[in-house]
């Protein structure tokens, strides 16, 4: 559960405010009062009370020198860091793939960054880099057998990537699910749906996947005449008429072509509109063709027939 500090009462609010004002008093006095108050009963009494606890200050003075190496270590890292994530977006080329390629060595250069860092500073307190090294060795070799599912979704998303199965702004079908890449990452991939829904999916569970981005889509529109309707004389106006449309449907790349008689149904006969767009635009550039379509009708008084019934009576 999320703490929200507006929402505590008064008394509970002050409660905390001094347990952390008196935390902080003991804390600062453990610390400070040698040297505050150097010879006095008061610094011998906090001394052999508090300071047994937070003995900071002998520790600074005798350790300063290793301490600034460190902090030095820190410094000198945090801009090794930030030479080479300017290099990465110097050299990583603006689109979807070059931008998860981009994410993916940031994300890579940070871990090793931090790595390096915390060995360089145990190293300079004193510990063996080669113990380290074989500790690293045998805590990865524990970690390998309980994270087996963890080190298959890295492999995974390696291999997503660098295969360039799909990327960020994609459209990706998984079974019955159906959706934009949104992010990358190395051991799971986070997905937007129609509705606007984020769903994460494990990089090792993403198998068969379906990218739609990589052609232009069918937006397919299907449409009922009358069966009195001149097929011919309809399908003339039809191609004489759907320019008009496309220009008034940006997304529309190829398109839309009169693509036939799709078949008869009970109350008419349905025709199909076809055009080309990007997946993405799908949903929408349907939604426009039949509203235009619509129009184009009206306009023309071509009947879209409601259901109908017809009865034939025995005599």
């Amino acid at each position: 559960m999320k703490f929200n500090f507006k929402q505590k009462p008064k008394e509970e609010k002050i409660r905390i405010i001094l347990v952390i004002s008196v935390i902080f008093v003991c804390l600062f006095l453990g610390i400070f009062s040698p040297i505050l108050f150097p010879g006095t009963q008061f610094a011998q009494i906090i001394g052999s009370s508090i300071g047994k606890f937070f003995n900071l200050a002998n520790f600074f003075v005798n350790n300063y020198v290793i301490i600034l190496e460190s902090f030095a270590v820190l410094v000198f890292m945090w801009i090794v860091y930030k030479i080479l994530i300017f290099f990465v977006i110097i050299f990583v080329k603006r689109g979807h793939r070059s931008e998860t390629i981009g994410n993916l060595l940031m994300s890579t250069l940070k871990y090793i960054s931090v790595i390096t860092g915390l060995f360089l500073i145990l190293s300079a307190w004193g510990v063996q880099t080669p113990t380290l090294l074989a500790g690293a060795g045998i805590i990865g070799l524990a970690i390998s057998f309980g994270a087996q599912s963890l080190i298959e979704d890295i492999f995974a998303g390696l291999f997503i990537i660098f295969e360039k199965q799909f990327a960020v702004g994609d459209v990706i079908q998984i079974d019955d699910f159906r959706g934009v890449v949104k992010e990358m990452g190395l051991r799971i991939t986070k997905f937007e749906d129609i509705n606007g829904d984020i769903k994460m999916i494990n990089n090792s569970d993403i198998k068969g996947a379906i990218n739609s981005s990589n052609v232009l889509s069918q937006a397919i529109c299907e449409i009922e005449i009358e069966y009195n309707q001149d097929i011919e004389q309809f399908e003339s106006f039809m191609r004489a008429n759907l320019k008009e449309i496309k220009e008034k449907i940006p997304t529309i790349h190829k398109g839309p072509f009169y693509d036939g008689i799709e078949e008869f149904g009970d109350s008419g006969i349905t025709i199909r509109v076809v055009s080309w767009v990007k997946e993405i635009d799908r949903p929408y550039t349907i939604r426009q063709m039949n509203k235009h379509l619509k129009i184009l009708f009206d306009k023309n008084n071509i009947e879209i027939p409601f259901p109908q019934i017809v009865v034939h009576q025995k005599k």
